[in-house]
């Protein structure tokens, strides 16, 4: 027999206009009662229907040709499936991520995706994630773990072991005087990328290796403000956290008259294509975008399914791709 409203109402002993309330998650129903309709749902082996109802995806870089890409592949990964898409700008953990979720939860959303989000800021506000779970919309995040108090399935890049491929790959060339260019304290993510960067160089000899780090925005400003002061410490190679920070230390190399590579290498992350096409082409370590987003996506289905989806953090590997950025450190005379 075909389960609906009217069996679901009878079991929970609420009205079936209650019903239709949860299964949609929409506002206005008491927990004790969305508890008995879920419960209800359960036992009678309810399955929602999501067609046509919307995943929202949160990010702050939209500009950022990484995360349009992995956007548009979680896209891909769920219309098939009848869920559809809604991109959501907005600043990480900032009061416009939570409007963003007020505004959507009452028009039959399904799952949210934090793309480097409020999922990547240390001390971000919990009342979104917890407005979620009230209403029980399922949620994960892509490179940026949650705080331990929300337990949710993470997909990350492994950003220790990239910031150990790029000063594997300069300290090879022979660079000695690495330097990071990193984002903001306080960015899960920047903050891994130091702490790689730093053992990295610490295993390699180096005895000084937190003078050697720059914390600036994920911008192109805030690449070539880093590579001003790097360069005044004598650095003949610098780790960018991004490409676009890559760009922007190349830009500051150049206005300090020095040449990329010949003078100074640099290793930017993400991978995004257009690095291929820079002048000169960006040696890169590139993210898995596709397998980020094939992940999450799957992800997504299990979880508005009502399948379980192993909470905590999975780690997949980035590549080193090299390029014409770095070459051997100038010969001092």
């Amino acid at each position: 027999m075909k389960v609906g409203i009217v069996e679901i109402a009878a079991r929970a002993g609420v009205s079936e206009a209650t019903v239709s309330r949860v299964i949609n998650r929409r506002q206005g129903v008491a927990k004790k009662t969305r508890d008995a309709v879920e419960a209800a749902m359960t036992e009678l082996g309810y399955e929602r229907t999501v067609e046509g109802q919307l995943v929202a995806i949160v990010t702050e870089h939209v500009s950022n040709p990484f995360f349009a890409d992995v956007a548009e592949r979680i896209e891909a990964a769920l219309a098939p499936h009848g869920l559809k898409t809604v991109l959501c700008p907005a600043f990480p953990g900032g009061v416009q991520e939570r409007e963003f979720i007020l505004s959507l939860v009452d028009k039959g959303i399904a799952a949210v995706v934090f793309l480097s989000s409020s999922n990547t800021v240390e001390g971000a506000d919990t009342e979104t994630y917890e407005l979620l779970r009230a209403r029980r919309i399922p949620y994960l995040g892509i490179n940026g773990e949650f705080a331990d108090e929300v337990p949710a399935p993470v997909y990350s890049t492994d950003d220790a072991l990239a910031a150990e491929l790029a000063v594997d790959h300069l300290h090879r060339l022979g660079h000695r005087a690495i330097g990071m260019a990193s984002g903001p304290v306080g960015n899960r993510p920047a903050d891994r990328r130091v702490r790689g960067f730093l053992d990295a160089m610490r295993q390699r000899g180096t005895t000084d290796a937190e003078r050697w780090v720059m914390r600036h925005s994920y911008s192109v400003e805030g690449g070539q403000a880093a590579a001003q002061i790097l360069l005044g410490l004598g650095a003949t190679a610098i780790v960018a956290a991004s490409d676009y920070m890559a760009l922007g230390a190349i830009r500051g190399i150049r206005r300090q008259s020095y040449a990329v590579p010949d003078d100074v290498s640099v290793v930017g992350y993400d991978g995004s294509a257009i690095t291929e096409f820079t002048d000169p082409p960006l040696t890169t370590v590139r993210q898995p975008g596709d397998r980020l987003a094939m992940e999450a996506g799957r992800g997504v289905l299990s979880l508005v399914s009502g399948r379980d989806v192993p909470t905590g953090e999975l780690l997949f590997d980035p590549e080193l791709v090299i390029r014409s950025t770095t070459g051997p450190p100038p010969v001092r005379n």
